[in-house]
């Protein structure tokens, strides 16, 4: 049985963990609990992954996968079930594009928070709190009017990958109010967040293990 090398904290293990719901997977993966700090590298992941980043998935034939978007290309080929995330043809590029977007909306959360809650507070950045903040408010914006494009096709990488980037905002940063002024796009978000795959995938701070 594969082995997701996971986390309830990580948007990324999250964003696979959605995929293997969507694709009826999930079931046929063993997951285990791996910490994996930004600033402390981790000894044991970094044999099978160099960055020490989860998610990592190990695969029963030995081959190790990472990141979220080539583990969620595994899932999307294993499986004929559930909606094609990664679209051939019409689409194609609007799926990935979106999942892009998603993605680097996580890179600037993730940054945020290693600056304001993992850094001594003298070495903290107010200069570059502002920026994450500048560029959280214009995706948002760009979203709110990006949502009836969002509507018109099946579901696919890009909607799974916002919907969860958005979700993690709630989780970490709640305090931005993201849904505020953008009632199309807090609309869409709870029609995403009410799919299947996603309340059994919900984000929770744990203890974190040893090592």
């Amino acid at each position: 049985m594969p082995l997701l090398h996971w986390s309830p904290r990580s948007p990324y293990v999250r964003k696979v963990m959605v995929a293997l719901h969507e694709k009826g997977l999930a079931d046929g993966i063993r997951t285990i609990r791996t910490y994996a700090d930004p600033m402390i590298p981790h000894e044991g992941l970094m044999r099978l992954n160099p960055l020490s980043k989860i998610p990592t998935l190990e695969l029963d034939d030995g081959r190790v996968l990472f990141d979220s978007h080539v583990i969620c290309r595994w899932a999307d080929e294993q499986s004929e079930a559930g909606p094609r995330l990664f679209p051939q043809g019409p689409g194609q590029f609007e799926a990935e594009r979106d999942e892009a977007l998603g993605n680097g909306l996580l890179d600037v959360a993730l940054a945020w928070l290693v600056e304001t809650r993992m850094r001594p507070e003298a070495q903290r950045s107010a200069e570059l709190v502002s920026v994450y903040r500048t560029k959280l408010v214009r995706t948002a914006d760009w979203l709110e009017t990006h949502v009836p494009d969002l509507e018109q096709r099946p579901f696919d990488i890009g909607h799974l990958t916002i919907g969860v980037a958005l979700a993690y905002l709630d989780f970490r940063f709640a305090s931005e109010a993201w849904r505020d002024g953008r009632p199309t796009l807090a609309r869409w978000h709870a029609t995403f967040s009410a799919r299947a795959s996603v309340p059994p995938t919900s984000f929770r701070d744990d203890p974190r293990p040893a090592g």
